[in-house]
């Protein structure tokens, strides 16, 4: 019997896929060396050979990235150098090294290494950490990749049954991301913190000595997102514009004709055009256009469509295979009848969905996995986002709503006015899917020829308004579309804003940037560098793209990305003044020790005598002037 090792990138599943795989029976569990990683053991048959199972976890990485030990204080050397200096991975904490002293063990007496980390890049970054813990203490295990999208039983058996290979290019692009993320964050996160914190009081913290400024690839792009939005509403001016309007009312109703030309900004060129109409008001019809409209239903959920709309609705933080998740819904008391009519071939509301264009490889279209008419645990936001998965994937599966929509073109004076009109045919998605709507207002009958006196018409004026601030929909949308972050980091970039005091959040979870956030943002713009905006960003996801599809190797993506990183933190380091004109806007200056003193008097001077590569500072401490820095962290008289 071969004795297997699986392991899971979690607890909750590695015990969901052992009680799929030993279906309840047989299934023991010992403790593993971590308390939250437990060792389940079954017996199970892959592909006719008999094997004994067993099966552990991860919590996420064991590892993270690193700087050699006389790099990793702040002073120890030119932020410049870090760049170029030496990196390793090492062991997190020591619940990790927990997890790896039970991989070990158990991987001694293994003939076989399964791995069922998630399908992603990152996933993929995981388990060859697990492959290199595990081979360490038994070089001879045949390593196995098992692909699956949902813990649900056809997935787990059919993934076990077609054990695949591990992927080494999207771990390496995963391996470049974090370097290049390591690299370019500590680097400027030292230079503005040991810049900028002692040499102004920043009222936005607390305890301001302790205070860090920190900057990150996606962190910083999406503060850009913030500040970029409230500019455009801060430069706005409000301009008053004129409009001229027209109704008609008759027996069938009312209706309400917009100015074609829009509006006008010039006040007199307005009233002449307005009293023309008034003087030759009669309206004739020229148009009366009729047409059958759908209405399609959304696309497929992924996570962050999940998080855009359970943000915006609620303000909270195969055919067969469709159609038995259906078949589940049909007991429920809200959306159970609707389910019934969707399965009914008679009523002819099903319909396959569309393709919505995302596809990480590792997780299927968002959709439930299984029946609950609620359950007692669950809090009020569990419910609603069950809810909400479970009509986004009745509505998906259904026919869009049909509507016929009218649109009548009328001529008054040589100027031309619209009015539409809708009438829905069949809501068909739309009855299950509550958080849509699809209103508008059935016009009287016109035809082509007929003429009217309007019951008004008028000259109306209005303001431009600029746009509100982004709400956090909004934020996940742009970050989405310009690939900054990923479904499973791009809440934790916006949580640095707010941690970090560069963005506030109201209640209408709509973000303002704080005096600091836009301090920044405003220096490195008056630098003439865009490392507020995301291209950047975007370029560098486009080369670990090519990395994970294997058209770009690790190193040439390390060394022109790094490259081109440094000379901008070269030259933003040469143009600090900009930063201290951009503070100097919002803060006060600090009259404590370091600060602007720290960086005039303490520029880099001269080369380090040890190592000839790392420049050293002049500051002062108790004992007089001395220099600081080189590659060791050394100082001298």
């Amino acid at each position: 019997m071969v004795r297997v090792l699986n392991v899971a990138e979690k607890p909750s599943v590695a015990k969901s896929v052992a009680n799929i795989l030993s279906r309840g029976q047989g299934l023991r569990m010992r403790e593993g060396r971590s308390r939250y990683n437990k060792i389940y053991e079954f017996n199970y048959s892959i592909n006719g050979c008999h094997c004994q199972m067993l099966f552990t976890s991860v919590t996420g990485h064991l590892m993270e990235l690193e700087f050699e030990d006389r790099f990793r204080k702040w002073h120890s050397c030119d932020p410049a150098l870090l760049f170029q200096a030496p990196v390793r991975k090492i062991q997190m904490m020591q619940d990790k090294l927990d997890i790896k002293r039970t991989l070990e063990e158990e991987a001694r007496t293994c003939q076989w290494l399964v791995l069922w980390l998630d399908c992603d890049r990152e996933g993929e970054n995981i388990a060859f950490e697990v492959i290199d813990v595990c081979t360490s203490v038994n070089r001879h295990l045949t390593i196995k990749r098992a692909r699956f999208s949902a813990l649900i039983d056809r997935d787990i058996h059919h993934a076990v049954q077609n054990l695949d290979n591990a992927n080494k290019y999207f771990a390496d692009a995963v391996d470049a991301r974090q370097e290049i993320d390591l690299r370019i964050g500590a680097s400027f996160t030292r230079f503005q913190t040991m810049l900028l914190r002692d040499a102004f009081v920043i009222d936005s913290a607390t305890d301001d000595r302790n205070l860090v400024l920190s900057y990150g690839p996606c962190q910083f792009p999406t503060l850009g997102f913030i500040v970029e939005r409230y500019w455009e509403i801060q430069s706005h001016e409000p301009e008053e514009f004129w409009t001229i309007n027209c109704s008609h009312r008759s027996d069938e109703g009312t209706a309400t004709f917009g100015w074609m030309h829009g509006h006008l900004f010039d006040h007199a060129c307005a009233v002449i055009i307005y009293e023309m109409c008034v003087e030759d008001p009669i309206a004739t019809v020229t148009k009366v256009r009729q047409q059958e409209k759908p209405k399609y239903p959304p696309y497929p959920l992924n996570t962050i469509e999940l998080e855009k709309r359970a943000s915006r609705y609620f303000r909270m933080i195969s055919e067969h295979t469709m159609k038995a998740i259906v078949q589940e819904q049909q007991g429920h008391p809200g959306w159970g009848s609707y389910a019934q009519r969707l399965l009914d071939p008679a009523s002819g509301l099903w319909r396959n969905p569309s393709s919505g264009g995302h596809d990480d490889k590792a997780h299927p279209p968002i959709h439930p996995t299984k029946f609950s008419a609620g359950e007692s645990n669950w809090s009020q936001d569990h419910n609603r986002l069950y809810e909400l998965v479970v009509r986004h994937f009745l509505a998906y599966v259904s026919q869009p709503a049909v509507g016929a929509e009218t649109t009548v073109e009328i001529d008054i004076a040589g100027e031309m006015f619209s009015a539409s009109g809708r009438v829905i045919l069949a809501k068909n998605y739309l009855d299950v899917y509550r958080f849509e709507s699809w209103g508008g207002s059935l016009l009287p009958t016109y035809a082509v020829g007929q003429q009217f006196m309007p019951t008004t018409l008028t000259l109306d004026s209005g303001v431009t308004r600029p746009p509100p601030l982004l709400s956090e929909a909004d934020l996940l949308g742009c970050m989405d579309k310009e690939g900054i972050g990923t479904d499973a980091t791009m809440h934790d970039h916006i949580k640095k804003l707010l941690d970090r005091f560069y963005a506030t959040k109201d209640a209408n979870t709509r973000f303002s940037p704080t005096n600091l956030g836009e301090a920044l943002v405003m220096g490195y713009d008056d630098m003439g560098y865009k490392l507020w905006k995301p291209y950047l960003r975007a370029v560098m996801e486009r080369d670990m793209k090519a990395v994970s599809e294997g058209n770009k190797s690790k190193a040439e993506v390390l060394e022109t990305c790094l490259q081109q990183m440094k000379a901008c933190f070269l030259d933003a380091r040469q143009n600090k003044v900009k930063l201290f004109e951009a503070m100097a806007v919002f803060f006060e200056r600090s009259n404590r020790p370091g600060g602007d003193d720290q960086h005039t008097s303490g520029e880099f001077i001269r080369r380090c005598g040890l190592c000839q590569e790392a420049d050293m500072v002049l500051r002062k401490n108790r004992s007089g002037w001395k220099f600081y820095g080189g590659m060791y962290g050394l100082s001298s008289v």
